[in-house]
């Protein structure tokens, strides 16, 4: 420290904090061999708390606010110090910021996978990441503990201390969570509250909290994730068979989008594969002949007969079968232009124009022509 900051520091009696780094938990004031003058101004704005530490030993806690540094705002210091160079003398203390608002770019993540055991795919490998909330709830056990003298301790510092706990707890707590793998995106939020109450409770000792734990992924090895993939698809198609076609179809259009020597390599590889599938089908033996129908223990049924139906006397009659049908005819009733009708046909229509009834007038002569 050079003669300006020697004579700057008789002068300079506002003890403030403004924090422009965004990183920075602990910041210790700058003073020219730690003297602080009696009446200097301590500035302590929100989300800061000032600690005073004289010799190593914490002697006052500040809360937000502007104070006037004097005997009655500082009893334990005063104690300490004796007074015994009068009201005016310095003080040989040391003034530490904590910066108590919540640090929310922590990032955490696994980077060896969590072993666990699930009901339905057996030993698996797990790997998560996500982020979370850190604050100061306890200045003096923060310096104690963790701060020690430095004179700005960051956000880095810590973020690799908390990230190994994060990874200890991660395994009991999807553990004891009791939920399948598949349902583990469902139960982020629950895992990651008890996950946040299990870091604070850990980290008390140290004077901070874990106000938020946000898991943001939870995955599967790679080839765990393709083979759920394929599984799904095979759902999707609805068949084994209809998914290996599907994979084949796709395969050719490749190979026929892959001009060139890849290609041609691939439909001779398509053809061998057809022509070793086609010999193996012809090497095996054939099927045993089917064993014939046992003969029928009686004769089958008569074919059922059409039944018709004839306008006769302006008016519908029957059905008739075919017989008689030809015994109407034989008797006069059914004439060669009488109008008849069976199911199949699409109307009414004179007989003789029926070529199924024609042997029915075979025999019957036609009217006899009017004498003159």
């Amino acid at each position: 420290m050079g003669l300006w900051d020697k004579v700057k520091g008789e002068f300079i009696d506002i003890i403030e904090w403004l924090d422009d780094s965004r990183d920075t938990i602990v910041w210790r004031f700058p003073r020219y061999q730690n003297e602080i003058k009696m009446g200097a101004k301590l500035i302590v704005r929100e989300s800061q708390t000032a600690v005073f530490v004289n010799e190593g030993q914490v002697a006052d806690v500040f809360t937000p606010g502007t104070y006037t540094l004097q005997t009655q705002n500082l009893p334990i210091l005063s104690t300490l110090k004796g007074w015994k160079y009068g009201f005016d003398s310095p003080w040989k203390a040391e003034v530490y910021f904590v910066n108590t608002r919540q640090f929310t770019d922590f990032k955490w993540g696994t980077q060896n996978p969590v072993m666990m055991r699930d009901a339905e795919f057996g030993m698996v490998r797990l790997r998560a990441f996500g982020a979370y909330a850190l604050r100061v709830v306890d200045p003096e056990k923060l310096l104690r503990e963790l701060v020690g003298t430095d004179p700005q301790f960051r956000t880095e510092e810590v973020s690799e201390f908390i990230r190994q706990l994060i990874v200890g707890h991660l395994g009991p707590a999807l553990a004891t969570a009791q939920v399948p793998v598949l349902d583990l995106v469902a139960q982020q939020l629950l895992i990651g509250q008890k996950l946040a109450g299990v870091l604070t409770q850990e980290l008390s000792g140290y004077g901070v909290q874990i106000p938020k734990f946000i898991i943001e992924n939870i995955s599967l090895p790679p080839e765990v994730e393709e083979a759920l993939d394929k599984r799904t698809s095979m759902g999707v198609l609805g068949n084994l068979d209809a998914y290996t076609k599907f994979q084949a179809a796709n395969a050719m259009e490749d190979a026929a989008n892959n001009q060139g020597g890849a290609g041609e390599g691939f439909g001779l590889g398509l053809g061998m594969a057809a022509g070793q599938r086609m010999a193996n089908a012809l090497s095996q033996p054939a099927p045993a002949p089917a064993a014939p129908p046992a003969a029928p223990a009686g004769p089958p049924p008569l074919p059922q007969q059409d039944q018709w139906f004839a306008g006769i006397n302006g008016q519908q009659a029957g059905p008739f079968d075919l017989n008689t049908l030809g015994a109407q005819v034989r008797s006069g009733a059914i004439g060669r232009g009488t109008l008849v009708w069976k199911n199949g046909m699409a109307q009414w229509t004179p007989a003789e124009q029926v070529p199924e009834l024609g042997p029915l007038f075979a025999a019957v002569p036609p009217p006899f022509p009017p004498q003159g």
